[in-house]
């Protein structure tokens, strides 16, 4: 909920810029702290290009712009901004715009060319190897019995082969090692110390073209061809690969980490991680436009959703004294199409149940009838009702629509177990409480929480627009 609201308002808010200069006049003041006008033009395009449904005119705009700074500036003032939790999460965001910013291009070529070496190193002189291979395997704690006919088998394939047959069908025939066997034997391109030293020692005797005898591993037996081989390609060949891969393994972060850890130790006790990044964000929001409008939408939006949970959404789904009397009051607005069955489908083990479970709620508020169900019937290892409640329209559920909507058509699913189908409740033409419409309700009464804190925040805070200015936004050089 917070990141949505942020995203689909305060987040396209704009950081204030350098404040009244000839270049950039005050479009406006609110709550005595001026606007410039590259504030709004940023906030006012943002929200209005082309992909926006309901766009608005510049002066339509205004109003809009002007309710969220009053909403901000009234967030300030109840200190919003000095609390633990929000100072904690909006330095988290902070902190993962900023934290980039300490790796430059040159750092992560370093690192590829690190892996390049380890790499190369790792590889040695003798390159990397391209063999396919049969396997015949021998399961572990083989019989003799087994380790016979697995010898006799790799026999009869190495014959087959040194008689002409094809190595590529061969092994997609008779391989047991499913992964090569489907691409004909092929393994992937190998360095030492890869594989089994039984595999590894006599493949690498091999030459391109070479087959081997059969050689045993702790897998069973092989038959050898050597495809290729070749050096490790120059570093610019693999570069792009590599620095694909250190961006996966997150190693701009590790790169941020050390240069931190560097940082806090050459300062010899004076600084910490949170008090360098903190400065490092003031000197980029100094230099650097869209960052500082990229850190303060972020703040001032969590500000918004803060203040507005207080005094709008969290108030209003939460009184349910006022959602009620809101519905009392407004009950018009409410309406259906159709019916709703407003109870349960139920199913049972014995016929007696139906009633008992009609009994036991008959006297009850509907919100109360989970649990009584609860108590009642499964209150131990042994479930003796299969239950769904609430608010059902035509289509909702099969068996209201059979019993209650008289669907002759609908087919009910039988609950295994449960061979009895029932349902109780009663059928309603429009919602009695609030609670059958509690979401709506709940939409229509924030809506009116906002209209009156709006309302209330426009007589406790001052704001003027400069006409004139207002006139030349998107229209100057």
């Amino acid at each position: 909920m917070k990141k949505l609201i942020i995203a689909a308002f305060c987040a396209v808010v704009p950081f204030s810029a350098i404040l009244a200069q000839s270049s950039d006049p005050v479009i406006m003041t609110v709550a005595g702290v001026d606007v410039p006008r590259s504030e709004f033009e940023y906030s006012y395009n943002k929200n209005n290009t082309d992909g926006v449904i309901d766009k608005k005119s510049v002066e339509e705009y205004v109003d809009l712009f002007i309710n969220y700074k009053l909403k901000v500036q009234a967030a300030l003032d109840a200190r919003i901004d000095t609390t633990t939790a929000f100072l904690t999460e909006f330095a988290q965001y902070r902190d993962q715009q900023i934290r980039p910013t300490f790796v430059t291009d040159d750092d992560m070529m370093v690192e590829a060319h690190k892996v390049y070496d380890q790499t190369l190193e790792s590889i040695g002189p003798d390159g990397l190897i391209q063999p396919a291979h049969i396997l015949i395997m021998i399961p572990q704690k083989a019989t003799e019995a087994q380790q016979q006919e697995a010898k006799q088998r790799i026999d009869s394939v190495y014959q087959a082969l040194k008689a002409g047959a094809d190595f590529e069908e061969l092994a997609k025939k008779v391989s047991q090692d499913p992964g090569s066997g489907r691409r004909g034997g092929l393994l992937g391109w190998i360095g030492k110390n890869q594989l089994v030293k039984e595999f590894e020692e006599p493949a690498f005797a091999l030459q391109p073209g070479e087959m081997s005898q059969p050689v045993l591993s702790p897998y069973g037996w092989h038959i050898i061809l050597m495809k290729d081989r070749k050096q490790l390609e120059p570093f610019e060949f693999h570069k792009d690969n590599i620095l694909k891969y250190l961006e996966q393994r997150g190693a701009r972060n590790s790169i941020t980490e050390q240069k931190l850890d560097q940082m806090v130790k050459h300062s010899n006790g004076t600084l910490t991680k949170e008090m360098i990044l903190e400065q490092r964000a003031d000197s980029l929001a100094a230099v650097d436009m869209e960052m500082r409008y990229l850190i303060k939408e972020y703040h001032d939006g969590l500000l918004l959703y803060e203040v507005s949970n207080e005094h709008v959404w969290d108030k209003a789904a939460k009184d349910e004294k006022a959602l009620e009397a809101y519905f009392k009051a407004h009950k018009k607005n409410y309406t259906w199409d159709e019916p709703r069955f407003k109870g349960m489908a139920y199913h049972v083990k014995i016929q007696s149940d139906v009633k008992a479970v009609a009994d036991c709620v008959k006297k009850l508020k509907f919100d109360d009838w989970n649990e009584a169900l609860r108590k009642g019937f499964n209150n131990d290892s042994i479930i003796r009702i299969r239950v769904e409640k609430g608010l059902f329209k035509k289509g909702d559920n099969k068996l209201i629509d059979r019993e209650v909507f008289k669907v002759t058509d609908a087919k009910v699913d039988s609950v295994k177990g449960y061979p009895i189908d029932a349902t109780y409740g009663k059928l309603i033409k429009k919602p009695q409480e609030y609670t059958d419409v509690r979401g709506l309700v709940t939409a229509d009464l924030q809506d009116e929480l906002e209209r009156q804190w709006v309302a209330e925040l426009r007589k406790k805070y001052s704001f003027t627009v400069n006409e004139d200015v207002l006139k030349t936004v998107n229209k100057h050089e």
